[in-house]
C-alpha cells in the first residue's frame, strides 16, 4: 500500500510541473504577436528640429526584370533548333560534360511535337502517355562518353488539369508554361567528331 501511495504522489508531482507550464500560442498569419513582458520597448530616437529634416527622396528604381532569353543558348551552340517563341528557363549539369537546356512555351504540347517532327525530320517516340512526354533522340549515344542521348524532349505540363510549369523568374510573363522543351546536346568532344 505504501508503494502505491508513493507512486501516486510521484505521478501527481510530475503532472503538476507539466500543468504549471503556460502554453504559448502559435502565431497565425495576419495577427499581431502577443505583447512581451520580458523587456520594455526601446524608445525612438529624438527627432531633429524641422530646419534639419532632410527632404524625402523618391524611392530608388526597382531592378528591371532581365530581358527574356538573356544569356540563352543559341541554335548554333546547341546544335538543335529552338522553337521561335520558346523562353530559356535554365540549364543543368547532366554529367559527363553534358547539360540540359530547359525552355518554356505557352504553345500546346501537340503543336510543339509536330514542329519538331517537321524540323528534325524524325518521328520520335512518345515515352509516356500520362503526362504526355515525347522524345527525339538525334545522334548516336555513346555510353562511355555521354550521360544522356543527344536530343529533344517535350513534356505537357497542362496534363490532368495542371496550370502548367511555373515560371521561375518572379513577375515574368507568362507566369506558367504549358509545355517544356528540354534539349540535351552532344558533349563538346562528340560534337566535334560529327
Amino acid at each position: 500500500m505504501t508503494r502505491e501511495v508513493l507512486c501516486l504522489i510521484a505521478l501527481v508531482a510530475m503532472g503538476r510541473g507539466v500543468l504549471a507550464q503556460t502554453p504559448q500560442p502559435f502565431p497565425r498569419p495576419g495577427t499581431a504577436p502577443p505583447p512581451s513582458t520580458a523587456a520594455p520597448a526601446p524608445q525612438p530616437p529624438p527627432q531633429p528640429p524641422p530646419s534639419q529634416v532632410a527632404t524625402p527622396q523618391p524611392p530608388p528604381e526597382q531592378a528591371a526584370v532581365p530581358p527574356v532569353n538573356a544569356g540563352a543558348p543559341t541554335e548554333a551552340t546547341l546544335g538543335f533548333p529552338i522553337y521561335p517563341t520558346a523562353q530559356f528557363i535554365a540549364s543543368y549539369d547532366a554529367g559527363r560534360s553534358q547539360r540540359y537546356f530547359v525552355f518554356g512555351i505557352t504553345t500546346p504540347y501537340a503543336e510543339i511535337v509536330t514542329y519538331y517532327r517537321t524540323v528534325l525530320k524524325e518521328r520520335g517516340n512518345e515515352v509516356f502517355k500520362e503526362p504526355p512526354t515525347h522524345m527525339f533522340e538525334v545522334g548516336r549515344f555513346r555510353e562511355e562518353t555521354m550521360a544522356f542521348p543527344p536530343g529533344v524532349t517535350i513534356k505537357d505540363w497542362t496534363w490532368g488539369g495542371s496550370a502548367g510549369y511555373p515560371n521561375p523568374t518572379p513577375g515574368a510573363r507568362p507566369s506558367r508554361f504549358a509545355t517544356i522543351i528540354m534539349i540535351v546536346p552532344a558533349p563538346p568532344a562528340a560534337a566535334a567528331d560529327r
